[in-house]
């Protein structure tokens, strides 16, 4: 099938965020993608800082995006916008990083007052670079996200079907725009 980037903007070591995609990894990787997971928060911080452009882990970051068919971005919001964490990213990869990449815009947050920061704060900086293929996103609560001694996330009924519909429709897009195999020889 594909290859889809899970990027989680999140700064926090015990990241909801991190863990809702990891677990929405395990249904793309159900669905037959090759999932490459990112942490953005293990870059380092002076190549991030320092708009460091050609140190070796951006670079091979920006080949990661290169590289994917699609791309699932999920950050938690903060005063309303995405991450600086993810920010500070972003800004390192060529404008057009997303071009011919289908993406999934994801977010938690503490208030549903944040909701429409996906549509107004991240949807149009992945425009902007580029996605044509921008699918509907989620915002996840921050209290709906739980894990069990074993790190498995689980999700209120509500949630959980609405993110499973958003990841199904954001791995059937993928699919139909993704490169042949016999276009990528």
């Amino acid at each position: 099938m594909a290859t889809v980037l899970s990027v989680s903007g999140s700064p926090s070591a015990t990241s909801r965020t991190t863990r809702l995609l990891r677990h929405l990894d395990t249904r793309l990787r159900g669905q037959g993608h090759e999932v490459l997971p990112l942490d953005v928060r293990t870059l380092p911080a002076d190549a991030l800082l320092g708009a460091d452009f050609r140190h070796p882990a951006i670079v091979e970051t920006a080949a990661l995006f290169e590289r994917a068919d699609g791309v699932v971005i999920g950050t938690p919001i903060y005063k309303a916008a995405y991450s600086g964490l993810l920010k500070s990213l972003l800004d390192l990869l060529p404008q057009y990083a997303l071009t011919g990449k289908t993406v999934l815009p994801l977010a938690t947050g503490g208030s549903t007052a944040h909701v429409l920061a996906i549509d107004y704060a991240l949807r149009p900086v992945l425009t902007s670079m580029g996605a044509p293929h921008v699918v509907p996103g989620w915002f996840t609560l921050d209290k709906d996200i739980s894990t069990d001694a074993d790190e498995a996330v689980s999700l209120p009924p509500g949630p959980a079907e609405a993110l499973a519909r958003v990841t199904d429709l954001f791995s059937t897009t993928l699919s139909n725009h993704a490169p042949s195999p016999a276009a990528t020889r």
